[in-house]
């Protein structure tokens, strides 16, 4: 008999251990669309769950979104001393009411809502921007429904205005409240809602123009003031009383503190409703969106649900019940922590970064920058040539250095255009700016020492239908090829 030495009996130890583990991840594998049949210790729990999300990205490195991604940690301790707490319990937890109230206030005060100094604001928060575009949206419908009725009109074909470029939200509002969604194109260099041709599409079934203060595009903010101008002329022609709601989702806690003489909120009297994301540049983590309404008129009072099962009369005008309250305490404290000056500050610094980055992307010689000076602090640019390479190339490059940068095409009708976006917010550094560019400029030396990868899709196509095609497609051609790719790709999970 031959005695395995230590070595062989640390080898066979080792692909024990190896082929257990393996084992395991393969029932792991096997059975995660289903619930495990036996308990595990909250230790090993955790670290599954734990050893797996470290494959996910660096939030601070996701410069695709706009949500906040840092806090203070006295904020994340006040989180999580309220993370059990349900909002909609307003009788069990009075303070984190009291709390929510003096938000809508403040936010209704910075957007200049006719409120007297003893009144109370006519708003909500919400989870987010689209509920509360759902809860607006609800709000327009109804009025016009109650204008037809009153005089004795249809209101089986209510529509509203947009910009191609609106969030995907209202086309979801559109859908699912059954309005018609009339969309204002855009066209290459003027990539905002033209404010002429939004109004020479309302007609009398129009529920309101939405006006987007901080395209999710490029960042630029809509002529809110030319088209409040345009449509109180029409109103005054026609008698309709078409509204306005602005989408102030990202540049809402922006424009106050930058651009406090820009007039885009209720100094403008067709504004009748302007929501605004806490958990973007209300610097307050993922979870809280507000809508704040002018007066207490534009609020059909019929939508508002009257509750007594929780303890006391409580009035609620929300899609969903139940939400945390940890998102409305952190608001508050970002509300009193910085006030107005430190909003500014910390908005002005962003704007700095941004315009750092885009020297730097401008120096490059290889890009146009298709953002503004005045707007959401983002820099979005395209090539100036893709005959050889595209942006897509060049945002999947980048994500060996960690960087999540967007890639994408314009909507109808400058679809042809493929964007890069790069989104600063609070988080993101003059240091990191700088990272940013000599990463960018290493791809750029990569990728051109790379075969085409347009040529070889050309080649691919060439022949179609038993046609010949060119050798060399057209940039519209390749676009539609890494949209149809970048589609492929996306979990069919919402």
């Amino acid at each position: 008999m031959v005695l395995a030495t230590n070595s062989d009996s640390e080898e066979h130890l080792h692909s024990t251990f190896a082929s257990r583990y393996v084992r395991a991840l393969c029932i792991r594998f096997e059975n995660r669309f289903k619930m495990p049949d036996n308990s595990m210790p909250k230790d090993a729990a955790y670290q599954v769950i734990n050893d797996e999300l470290m494959l996910d990205g660096n939030p601070r490195l996701n410069l695709a979104s706009f949500v906040t991604t840092w806090m203070e940690p006295e904020c994340d301790k006040l989180i999580m001393d309220s993370v059990n707490k349900n909002y909609v319990d307003m009788d069990e937890y009075p303070v984190t009411t009291e709390l929510q109230n003096r938000c809508v206030n403040m936010i209704a005060n910075l957007f200049h809502a006719p409120v007297g100094e003893d009144e109370a604001a006519i708003g909500c928060g919400t989870v987010g921007s689209s509920e509360a575009i759902m809860l607006a949206g609800l709000a327009f419908k109804r009025k016009w429904q109650q204008r037809r009725r009153a005089q004795g009109l249809s209101t089986d074909k209510p529509n509203i205005v947009t910009g191609a470029n609106v969030q995907v939200c209202w086309e979801k509002f559109a859908r699912y409240f059954e309005v018609e969604l009339k969309e204002v194109k855009l066209s290459e260099d003027y990539y905002v809602m033209d404010p002429a041709k939004a109004v020479g599409m309302v007609d009398e079934n129009t529920i309101c123009v939405a006006a987007i203060l901080g395209s999710t595009l490029t960042g630029e903010f809509e002529d809110v003031k030319l088209l409040n101008d345009l449509l109180a002329q029409k109103n005054a022609e026609t008698g309709w009383e078409t509204p306005i709601h602005v989408d102030a989702a990202s540049g809402g806690f922006i424009a106050p503190f930058l651009y406090p003489d820009l007039e885009w909120d209720f100094r403008l009297p067709w504004v009748k409703s302007i929501n605004v994301s806490g958990h973007k540049y209300g610097l307050v983590y993922a979870g809280v969106g507000w809508i704040v309404w002018r007066t207490k008129e534009d609020l059909p009072e019929e939508l508002v649900f009257h509750i007594n099962y929780l303890g006391a009369d409580q009035p609620t005008f929300t899609l969903n019940f139940s939400k945390g309250s940890s998102q409305i305490i952190a608001q508050y404290y970002q509300f009193i922590r910085l006030g107005f000056e430190g909003y500014k500050n910390i908005m002005e610094n962003c704007m700095d970064n941004a315009r750092r980055l885009r020297e730097g992307i401008e120096m490059t010689g290889k890009f146009n920058i298709l953002s503004k000076d005045i707007g959401v602090p983002l820099v979005a640019f395209c090539l100036k040539d893709s005959s050889k390479h595209t942006v897509f190339e060049i945002a999947e490059h980048l994500r060996k250095f960690g960087w999540i940068i967007p890639a994408y095409t314009m909507p109808a009708d400058a679809q042809h255009i493929a964007v890069l976006r790069v989104v600063i917010r609070e988080d993101f550094s003059r240091g990191l700016a700088d990272r940013l560019i000599t990463h960018i400029i290493q791809v750029l030396k990569e990728i051109d020492g790379l075969p085409s990868r347009i040529a070889h899709i050309a080649a691919a196509a060439s022949v179609s239908g038993g046609e010949a095609k060119t050798a060399k497609m057209s940039l519209e051609d390749i676009t539609k090829y890494w949209k149809r790719l970048v589609e492929h790709k996306r979990n069919i999970v919402c």
